[in-house]
């Protein structure tokens, strides 16, 4: 009996802490420790930013992309609004970062048809691209 309410007390004890933990950043930064991944991170600058048409097809494009099953996790985003400083770089239209859980799933994203179409479909509308991948 003595130990059933010992893991009682301890797994209340622990509900509760994890009820907590939205509140603190860095228990949710020590959750989610990513290692052995590589990031596949691509900044887009469109021809035409203003281009509302262009600018839908492109977003469209990049929720299709993410159906490439090696894709683990993704984040598509645009310039954030942050403090001008002379290391931040927020001239680019779209920011687009995909993590894989390793090399040889990235080289399968690299030859995937859903890729291939993006490219295809979808490389008149920027003038310039960068990439930088990574890993640990």
């Amino acid at each position: 009996m003595k130990n059933r309410r010992s893991f009682i007390k301890k797994a209340g004890a622990g509900i509760a802490l994890a009820g907590l933990s939205p509140l603190s950043k860095k228990a949710l930064a020590a959750e989610v420790e990513i290692t052995g991944a590589l990031m596949h991170h691509v900044f887009f600058w469109l021809k035409e930013p203003t281009n509302q048409a262009h600018r839908k097809q492109f977003e469209k494009a990049m929720v299709d992309l993410l159906k490439v099953e090696t894709i683990k996790m993704s984040h598509v985003g645009i310039p954030a609004a942050t403090e001008e400083r002379g290391v931040v770089e927020n001239s680019y239209t779209y920011s687009f970062m995909v993590m894989f859980d390793n090399l040889e799933d990235q080289n399968i994203y690299q030859k995937h048809p859903i890729h291939l179409k993006f490219i295809e479909d979808n490389s008149d509308l920027w003038n310039k691209v960068v990439v930088y991948d990574s890993v640990d």
